[in-house]
């Protein structure tokens, strides 16, 4: 039987618990840990061993080089900073860029030729920028994108209309950052829209300033970060989810970044659409219907990442 190998480059509070999400859920058997800090990674490694009698999955775990990680399924990139409370996660990207053109050659030349889940900031631009760098087809790179976002809002939004949020078609799009949108004109609950939902029983589905909680949604990261310095459980949660609906084939439909190609009218560049995952990574993409407003939102954010990717590509090139 093939043993199930995952890569995480970059230990950090993000990597290490990508690591025991893994671990935890049982959707890995052997998890490689690589970090510039050689012994960040050795004893992350360790911990997650000493958690395995204590797990219902035995795992194995050990640090390695990126050189190592030719024969993972999949490698979580979880290297680079957090954005400072003041910054947005498109200012990070050099020094994320930093990190991966240390790495990335190793990895490339183990002769790597699995799924990339991108979590790096910004996470959108990192997975368009790896995938044109490793020349992977397009369907193996995916950035965790709005997935995270689209949690958030669903939360927001089941706590406002006493819905459980799996029961709602309710999604953040566009770019995880601050020109993610929201087409709310979409927003269904068990298949009935919302707006309809709140002109029959607005006693029920009360109405609600629509443009703060896209702003709350926004700034959840840095209202988490504020308080205990990091994000960290919700991020890679999220990122196992998406290697989960990959590994058992789910054909689950999660909002994250891919490559668009002809959908949405954009072709050639990354976005967090709705999109049916499974064996082949990226198997389609659901258009959403929008209006116009909506569709001008996110426009522009596909622009900002199509933009920020041009600039990282032009930075490696003219290194």
């Amino acid at each position: 039987m093939k043993v199930r190998s995952v890569g995480i480059i970059g230990a950090g509070n993000v990597g290490s618990h990508v690591g025991f999400a893994l671990a935890s859920q049982g959707e890995a058997d052997e998890i490689l840990l690589c970090d510039i800090k050689k012994e960040k990674a050795t004893a992350e490694a360790q911990d997650l061993n000493d958690a395995c009698s204590f797990l219902p999955h035995k795992i194995r775990a050990r640090a390695v080089e990126a050189t190592e990680m030719g024969d993972c399924d999949v490698v979580f990139i979880a290297a680079g900073p957090l954005p400072t409370v003041e910054q947005d996660r498109l200012d990070t990207l050099d020094v994320t860029l930093d990190c991966l053109e240390e790495v990335l050659p190793k990895l490339k030349a183990s002769g790597f030729k699995g799924f990339i889940i991108s979590i790096s900031n910004p996470a959108d631009v990192i997975a368009a920028f790896v995938q044109r760098y490793m020349e992977l087809p397009a369907n193996r790179v995916i950035s965790s994108g709005t997935s995270l976002d689209t949690a958030r809002f669903q939360h927001m939004l089941s706590k406002v209309l006493g819905v459980h949020n799996l029961d709602m078609n309710a999604w953040v799009m566009g770019e995880h950052g601050s020109s993610s949108m929201i087409p709310w004109s979409a927003v269904a609950i068990a298949g009935k829209s919302l707006d309809i939902l709140q002109s029959e029983q607005p006693d029920v589905y009360p109405s609600f300033d629509r443009a703060a909680m896209l702003e709350a949604v926004k700034d959840r990261g840095a209202v988490v970060q504020a308080g205990k310095s990091c994000t960290e459980f919700g991020v890679s949660t999220c990122a196992v989810r998406i290697w989960r609906a990959i590994v058992h084939d789910e054909k689950r439909v999660l909002p994250v970044a891919c490559m668009l190609q002809g959908e949405y009218e954009k072709n050639g560049g990354y976005a967090s659409v709705p999109t049916v995952l499974g064996k082949n990574g990226v198997e389609r993409i659901i258009e959403i219907p929008m209006n116009e407003d909506e569709r001008r939102a996110f426009d522009k954010a596909y622009d900002v990442i199509l933009a920020y990717t041009e600039r990282a590509w032009r930075r490696h090139i003219g290194k």
